[in-house]
């Protein structure tokens, strides 16, 4: 069974579903206000990988990521670039499209913008008036009423009574308490606004997620995701606006991803203390930085570092060696890896582990080879796990170009021909290992030098020697 860590009761529980057999989740996507940094990639790949291992363990999932395209940050820096910022918040969304595309991060079922359901947080806003948890101010704005729900602080594991302004709280004279935060705020001159019955404005950023997840999976569901930046206040306010409401519990499991840290402080737009996406997926290729997330346990701390990210371009490139090897790996996979990496993976999405019986399978599926063994079951296993991780890796299928030179090199070294280039290729990688135990480094130099003109790279590790092409 899946265990999952909920953040509500700081405790791994059984993922049971509301209903069989399907899982609803909601994850809050980005705020448009600046293009994404290497933080916000690494919560959109944890919530893609648990989205794709639920759905491989069997699931109908549900996946609902929303966009932020109104909130105070993004007029603010539109205003700073003199333009409208519905323009900058649609510039910026493309932005985070592509760098998440380039991650190789499925797209949601649903992405429902917050400009599209002004109506739905008005009547949401409506709703908890009548129940006597919000209120309108004199100005125009409208405010929640913490005091009025009990049950608030349940997430964060905050005392409102030892909550002060400032600290996560907005101030505002309009507010009958400090703790109190805005559900609708009064329209301002050159700021985006609606029309609403309490006179003209725009929503809280709060309201935006609680109305498009009970839009899209109800007043109840299963998952809700978010970095754990977003624990409190965000995440906490979303609680007591629905449950407010309805009644229900709003989410049943609370599940949050750990930050990206630079020289040990977290990667935040706020302070510009960043690294570019879209620059290091330039720089490492996005296969390679997704595979950097994945090395921590999504809901650890993750320093970024370029040494690790150089180490998983090289992983990536060792699972392509392995995959080139072989045009096999298309039977039934085997069936003691795949369990071996669900029980690691059930261990609340344990990605580490995971990866862990990944690659001892990819060193067996390479003895395997190296020794003329069937492999094909391996093979297989290595590219379903590849699968539910969402790692690409570059494999190599048609040699038929380097048949003719493969086969001169063949015959320059005496080597017997194996009727396959793939095959001749790990006859003269075995020539070489041959020549360098025998301490012939001017033949296994020659070698390398040969193949090295082929485009084909011959590379040294614990499992042995293996080529892949360049």
């Amino acid at each position: 069974m899946i265990q999952v860590y909920n953040t509500l009761g700081r405790a791994l529980e059984p993922l049971e579903p509301r209903r069989d057999g399907e899982v609803s989740m909601y994850v809050c996507g980005p705020t448009v206000q600046s293009d994404p940094h290497v933080g916000h990639g690494r919560s959109a790949v944890a919530f893609d990988v648990i989205r794709r291992y639920l759905q491989w363990r069997g699931y109908r999932v549900t996946f609902v990521r929303n966009v932020t395209d109104v909130e105070d940050k993004i007029i603010a820096a539109a205003n700073e670039l003199g333009i409208d910022p519905s323009v900058h918040a649609a510039r910026v969304a493309e932005r985070f499209r592509q760098a998440f595309a380039d991650l190789g991060v499925l797209d949601p079922d649903v992405e429902p913008k917050a400009t599209d359901h002004i109506g739905e947080m008005l009547d949401l806003i409506a709703r908890l008036i009548e129940r006597g948890l919000a209120y309108a101010a004199p100005n125009g704005d409208v405010y929640f009423s913490v005091r009025t729900l009990e049950s608030y602080g349940k997430l964060s594991g905050r005392d409102p009574d030892e909550l002060r302004s400032g600290a996560r709280v907005e101030v505002s004279e309009a507010k009958e308490d400090p703790l109190d935060f805005a559900l609708w705020k009064a329209a301002k001159p050159g700021e985006p606004a609606w029309e609403s019955p309490w006179g003209s404005g725009r929503p809280g950023w709060h309201i935006e997620c609680s109305a498009m997840a009970e839009k899209y999976l109800g007043a109840s569901f299963d998952i809700h995701g978010g970095g754990s930046d977003l624990i409190f206040p965000h995440h906490e306010n979303e609680i007591a606006q629905s449950e407010g409401v309805s009644g229900e519990v709003f989410a049943r499991y609370w599940l949050h991803n750990g930050m990206v840290n630079l020289g040990g402080e977290k990667m935040a737009k706020s302070t510009g203390h960043v690294i570019d996406l879209a620059s290091a997926v330039e720089r490492f290729g996005g296969p390679a930085v997704r595979l950097f997330y994945l090395r921590a346990h999504y809901r650890s701390p993750l320093e970024f570092s370029e040494e690790l990210l150089d180490d998983a371009r090289a992983s990536l490139d060792r699972l392509a060696r392995l995959m080139s090897r072989s045009a096999g790996g298309d039977g039934a996979p085997d069936r003691s890896v795949l369990d071996a990496f669900a029980a690691a993976m059930d261990d609340d999405f344990a990605t580490p582990e995971g990866l862990s019986v990944l690659f001892d399978t990819v060193r067996d599926a390479n003895r395997a080879l190296d020794a003329g063994e069937e492999a094909d079951a391996l093979l297989a296993a290595v590219g379903e796990i590849l699968g539910v991780l969402g790692l690409e890796v570059d494999v190599v299928t048609d040699l038929s170009d380097l048949e003719a030179a493969v086969g001169g090199l063949v015959g320059s070294l005496a080597l017997t021909a194996t009727g396959s280039v793939a095959g001749d290729l790990d006859a003269i990688v075995e020539a070489r290992r041959q020549a360098r135990a025998d301490r012939d480094w001017s033949k296994a130099d020659e070698i390398r030098d040969k193949l090295s003109d082929l485009g084909i790279v011959v590379e040294d590790g614990a499992d042995g020697s293996h080529w892949h092409r360049r």
